[in-house]
């Protein structure tokens, strides 16, 4: 592929799934910039790995993979393991921008509802996140994250049981 061609290719990629992935990237790291560093460094392994893209699976769904496995990385760093829980939190509750869902989504229960969920394991909160934020199939998530069919049904099924027991024990889901 020529020069050309990548960096057309890596512009409309960038345009089309850019903020998706900034979106993904912070629910692994919980810190917008951070997220947006790992964009950024996913775009350039697309760049740079084009070539290698079978067209096995979308486009979409690579992107997907190479974001999370940059995440997975940077949250297995020494620097990110010695950070405390409290720290973390605190600054991503800090540097929280709206998305566009958050405007879009703005009545209390749906705020509620983004808080039970964050409250998952990341397990929980990726499959959630990618079957109804991101209307991904069960096969494309575990496409994504290198997970077979079934582990995904489960880790569904199970999120969406947590979720449930947390509304009923705040009496939401009665």
């Amino acid at each position: 592929m020529e020069r050309i061609e990548k960096e057309e290719l890596l512009e409309e990629v960038m345009i089309e799934h850019g903020d998706d992935l900034v979106r993904l990237a912070f629910h692994y790291v919980k810190d917008q910039e951070t997220a947006k560093d790992m964009v950024q460094n996913s775009f350039i392994k697309c760049y740079e790995k084009i070539e290698l893209f079978r067209f096995d699976s979308s486009l979409k769904t690579w992107l997907y993979r190479i974001t999370i496995n940059q995440c997975k990385d940077h949250l297995k760093s020494w620097h990110v393991r010695k950070v405390s829980v409290k720290n973390i939190l605190e600054h991503a509750v800090a540097s929280i921008l709206p998305s566009t869902e958050d405007k879009v989504i703005q009545d209390v229960s749906n705020q509620e509802m983004k808080s039970f969920v964050q409250t998952l394991s990341t397990n929980y909160q990726e499959v959630i996140y990618l079957y109804y934020y991101k209307s991904f199939t069960i096969a494309e998530i575990a496409e994504v994250t290198g997970l077979n069919n079934n582990t995904v049904k489960t880790r569904l099924s199970r999120a969406k049981q947590k979720l449930r027991n947390l509304m009923k024990e705040d009496r939401i889901y009665d």
